[in-house]
């Protein structure tokens, strides 16, 4: 996904499905998705963080796709492991054009909120817009049927 600051990779892949009935809330999600963050250092050693999330929500409308879930383990040494309480929540938005003229593939990542700043945690299925362009790689996205 693209970041404004050089020396910063930062890749989502999303493994995540849902069930619905009526309406738009699903009955059931699951699956997972990793966020990973790499950060050069000229002339140095890179840092490299991941962190793997367990879906409890995934949405879906046309090109676009919310998914949500708690947070279930790091890579070693990773400051989510002091920084967040255990399995916080975070969220990603998708918006995957279909066919030519929609734009370019777009994604959006909620923060997390720390520790100290004891703001209500993001609750299930929301995520906030695709505001970031997908500089590489790119998603399929199945609407609900």
């Amino acid at each position: 996904m693209g970041y404004p600051v050089d020396g910063h990779d930062i890749r989502v892949s999303v493994d995540a499905r849902s069930t619905f009935a009526q309406g738009n809330k699903p009955l059931q999600s699951g699956g997972t998705f990793r966020i990973f963050h790499k950060v050069e250092h000229p002339g140095g050693e890179p840092e490299v963080y991941w962190g793997d999330f367990k879906v409890d929500c995934l949405t879906t409308g046309g090109p676009t796709a919310t998914v949500t879930g708690t947070l279930e383990r790091t890579s070693p040494g990773h400051p989510w492991r002091t920084h967040l309480e255990p399995h916080v929540r975070m969220g990603v938005s998708f918006y995957v054009p279909e066919g030519e003229g929609g734009g370019p593939a777009r994604i959006g990542l909620s923060g997390a909120s720390l520790k100290k700043e004891k703001k209500p945690p993001l609750t299930p299925c929301m995520a906030p817009a695709a505001d970031s362009p997908v500089v590489a790689g790119g998603y399929t996205l199945k609407d609900r049927k």
